[in-house]
């Protein structure tokens, strides 16, 4: 009996003597794993954007100007047409007729004014003999200023008449490119009402864009400047990103600021040989910026905001990071420069900048490319 008691007693001092779970601590968490960036300085040429739309240098709508149905259509649609080309043609009968008639009436008009100039050389000649009354002569001249004025208004007429005559043919203001015509043969048209088409010139063609009021003495100095058609301070992006091979040049900064904007337009005119551009298409203009001094440029996804102001994590000794605010000056592809806070060969996270806090301690990994 006393043995089995002193069995139990050992079991229980050596169950009192094991470790007491209670008390075990959790291992710390492994540093989390960044990528880093070593900071160098680097050209600082970059574009600032401007969203602007392409237009025609000159565009116009064709309408009828006489009333009338549509007899002749000569032109593709789209197709390049050259000025003075005939475009549509409006049955111009009634207009033809109406020019016969008022030729008929000029002819006679001519007749009368031959017969009253005859009268009145006669009536003058017997006047000066008394042979004929005061009164009669009077009316003669008369007669005879009527059948001037006859006249001219028959000239008129035949003026008027065969402007509409001439009218029933469009022809191209210009050459350039001509729309989808609006009617088919057949289609009554009336004068002023309708628009039939659109020509426009293709080349050069115009971008126009908006600038704050403030940057006008910057717009003015580069169109006074002038540049080498070779150069590329202006260039255009598409709907699509592609940039347009063809560099552009100031054509005029506009003559007044928009009071309700406070911008001012400003037009560019660029080749368009190959009609890659189009009136209506949107693009946005890229204006290079250069400066010989280089900068230093850190990747944009190493930047966050807080309250309107830029930090970055920056590696230091020991594998720890600080928290770093900076100045930032311009976006130039996926960089930014870096105007203040940081140094040539400071290296900054760049990867896993969401897992960061001041101080911890980071494990480097190779960084994302």
């Amino acid at each position: 009996m006393n043995y089995k008691i002193h069995t139990l007693s050992l079991l229980i001092v050596l169950a009192s003597c094991g470790p007491d779970k209670s008390k075990q601590q959790t291992p710390p968490p492994p540093p989390p794993t960044v990528g880093v960036y070593e900071v160098h300085s680097g050209s600082s040429t970059y574009f600032d954007l401007y969203p602007a739309n392409i237009v025609a240098v000159n565009q116009v709508d064709i309408r009828a100007q006489v009333n009338g149905a549509i007899t002749g259509i000569y032109f593709t649609d789209g197709q390049q047409v050259t000025k003075g080309q005939k475009l549509y043609s409006i049955d111009e009968q009634l207009y033809s007729a109406n020019y016969q008639q008022a030729q008929a009436n000029l002819n006679v008009a001519k007749a009368n004014l031959a017969k009253a100039q005859q009268d009145a050389d006669r009536y003058n000649d017997l006047a000066k003999n008394d042979a004929i009354a005061t009164q009669v002569l009077d009316h003669a001249l008369a007669d005879l200023q009527a059948s001037k004025m006859q006249l001219k208004a028959a000239e008129a007429n035949v003026n008027s008449v065969q402007t509409n005559v001439r009218y029933a043919t469009i022809y191209a203001p210009f050459s350039g490119t001509i729309g989808i015509s609006q009617v088919k043969l057949g289609t009554a048209v009336t004068a002023g009402a309708m628009v039939l088409n659109t020509v426009s010139t293709d080349d050069p063609i115009a971008v126009d864009y908006a600038v704050n009021e403030k940057e006008i003495y910057k717009f003015t100095q580069l169109q006074q400047k002038g540049f080498d058609a070779k150069d590329s301070i202006f260039t255009i992006s598409l709907p699509d990103g592609t940039v347009y091979p063809e560099s552009g040049k100031i054509a005029f900064v506009d003559r007044a600021v928009d009071a309700q904007t406070a911008t001012i337009k400003i037009r560019l005119y660029f080749s368009n040989a190959k009609h890659l551009l189009k009136p209506g298409m949107t693009c946005n203009v890229r204006i290079k910026n250069s400066s010989n001094a280089m900068q230093l440029l850190v990747p944009t996804k190493a930047l966050f905001e807080q309250m309107g102001e830029y930090f970055v994590y920056v590696l230091g000794d020991s594998s720890k990071v600080s928290l770093k605010r900076i100045s930032t000056g311009a976006v130039i592809s996926d960089k930014i420069v870096v105007k203040d806070g940081l140094v040539e060969n400071d290296k900054i996270v760049i990867d896993g900048v969401q897992k960061m806090k001041d101080g911890i301690t980071v494990k480097v990994v190779p960084s994302k490319k």
